[in-house]
This record gives structure tokens, C-alpha cells and sequence, in this order.
């Protein structure tokens, strides 16, 4: 199916985007930007100043029809990662991280541990830094979950990515669609001062019905962000894709967003989940909050 005309990507060019390459480069770090081949990167690299650090390697232990990670065997984690992390963060300036990661199943916390030491590191050389994290589903284990909000960071987003009837199909039997909802609910039962995100992959089969029922869930778990994006084939073994969206459509989706309670969604064809995440977070979450707080 080819692509319609207002899904184009900009060729990353510029100043900053120099600058966050050679910082990455030179500690061997690895962006969720490069390896899932985001649309955004140009945008986010050259414009917001902004980059999603993929931690733990770019060898993912599960194999997600959608995804352009590469699956296998990884190796264990590097132990000087998170302090490579807070130098990077350092030299690109950066107010904002968004820290991910690939599936660790082979690894007892499945990689929690070492997201909480990336997340302390980070603060104890940055602390005005606000951190997201966009974390697996760990198998569901809720003192992995646990292990994350313990680390207390500002964000903490998981992806139900596609809607129910369509999880068996898009992604690894190990994932679950009540297990990704499961993981957010515990989030915010756990620690409701901790923002909850998530986000919905568009293009794969689902319906309207289905695309409004997946949002009602996310509500009802207590998600305070969604995004909703075209999802792109990354190669032919990949799934097709069943259906490029109006940009209209889109705009209809985050109205709907907004009337379920949000506390802020974007929706667009190339809205990634971690897309802007610092501009979408500081302007329009915190502020909304300030602005609602009753003195």
C-alpha cells in the first residue's frame, strides 16, 4: 500500500542533531530514535533538542511484528551505562529524558534494577532533569513495577499498542493486552503522583469500535497521556499495513481523548509515543495542573 502524501519525513540535517549524534557516539549509547526508525527524529533531534535513550542494547529478547528492533540473544547490561547516561544528558543539555529499553526476559528483575540506576544517576548529577521512562510490561512481576516507581521518575509510560482483538497478531505471545493495561493501573494505584502514558499504533486491521473501547480502557486504568499514531511498516516481514488515516480522523481521536478525561493526548500520523515528550509534558501536563490546583 503506498503512503499518502502527507505522511513526509525530513532528512536529519543540522547543528544539534551533530551534536546529539557525536554524544551518543562517543559512550556507545543507543536511541529508540535510530533503531525503530522513527519518522520524528530530524524533528526531535534538530528542532526539540530531544532523544529517547533505548537502555540494556539494541538486542530485544522478543519479536513484536511491528517493531524494527532487532530480536535475539543480548548481552548482559553494561554496568557503566547509567553514568554514561547523566555525561551525555550533561552535554546535550537536555531538561527532559526519556529513557526506554529493550525486553529483557532473559534477566531475573527482566532489567528493572537497571533502569532504576539509570534514573538515580541521572538525577543525582542532573536533578533539575525530569526523567519519563517507556518501560516493558515485565512479564507483569510487580516488584519489577515496583522497582521503577521506587526510582520515582516523572513519567512512567507503557504502550498497550494495538487494541485487543489484534495483540495476538502485532505482538510477542509474552505480551497481553490486560497485562499492559494491569501494569498502568498498578502505576497509578501504587503512586498516583506519577503521570501514567500510553500509546495506540493506528493502521493495523482495528476498527472505530475498537479504537474508542482501547481508549475507554486506558481511562478506566487511570492513563493520564495518549498518543496515536500511523503505524508504518518497517520491511516486508513486518505486518501490512490495512489503512493509512486521514488526518482528520486523527484530529476526531484526540477530541474524543479530550472527553475521556485526559489530561492531555496528541494524535497524528507520525506521533510516535515519545514524541516531543518534553515540550508535551512541561507545557501542557504540569501546567495544566498548576493552573487547576486550588490554593
Amino acid at each position: 500500500m503506498e503512503k499518502p502524501d502527507w505522511i513526509r519525513v525530513r532528512l536529519p540535517i543540522g547543528h544539534s542533531f551533530e551534536k546529539i549524534t557525536q554524544a551518543l557516539r562517543k559512550r556507545k549509547l543507543v536511541t529508540v530514535c535510530e533503531e525503530a526508525h522513527c519518522p520524528n527524529i530530524a524533528e526531535c533531534w534538530q528542532n526539540e533538542g530531544t532523544a529517547t535513550f533505548m537502555l540494556m542494547g539494541d538486542i530485544c529478547t522478543r519479536g513484536c511484528k511491528f517493531c524494527a528492533v532487532k530480536s535475539g540473544k543480548p548481552a548482559l547490561p553494561d554496568p557503566a551505562e547509567p553514568q554514561k547516561l547523566a555525561e551525555a544528558i550533561a552535554e546535550m543539555e537536555l531538561d527532559y529524558a526519556v529513557l526506554t529499553s529493550v525486553n529483557r526476559d532473559d534477566l531475573p528483575d527482566q532489567g528493572a534494577g537497571h533502569f532504576a540506576a539509570c534514573i538515580n544517576a541521572i538525577r543525582a548529577a542532573h536533578p533539575d532533569t525530569l526523567i519519563e521512562v517507556l518501560i516493558p510490561d515485565f512479564r507483569g512481576k510487580k516488584e519489577a513495577i515496583q522497582t521503577i516507581i521506587n526510582a520515582q521518575p516523572s513519567v512512567i509510560a507503557h504502550n498497550i499498542e494495538t487494541v485487543e482483538r489484534l495483540q495476538a497478531a502485532v505482538r510477542d505471545k509474552r505480551a497481553s493486552y490486560q497485562q499492559s493495561l494491569h501494569v498502568l493501573e498498578y502505576v497509578k494505584q501504587r503512586s498516583p503522583k506519577i503521570y501514567t502514558k500510553s500509546s495506540l499504533m493506528l493502521g493495523l486491521g482495528e476498527t472505530k469500535e475498537e479504537i474508542l473501547q482501547t481508549m475507554t480502557d486506558l481511562r478506566k486504568a487511570n492513563t493520564d497521556i495518549i498518543t496515536l499514531g500511523q503505524y508504518l511498516r518497517p520491511s516486508s516481514w513486518h505486518v501490512p499495513v490495512a489503512k493509512y488515516y486521514y488526518p482528520e480522523e486523527f484530529a476526531y481521536y484526540k477530541i474524543h481523548a479530550e472527553e475521556l478525561g485526559f489530561l492531555f493526548s496528541i494524535s497524528g500520523s507520525l506521533v510516535r509515543s515519545s514524541y516531543r515528550a518534553g515540550e508535551l509534558f512541561i507545557k501542557n501536563v504540569v501546567h495544566h495542573e498548576e493552573n487547576t490546583c486550588i490554593i
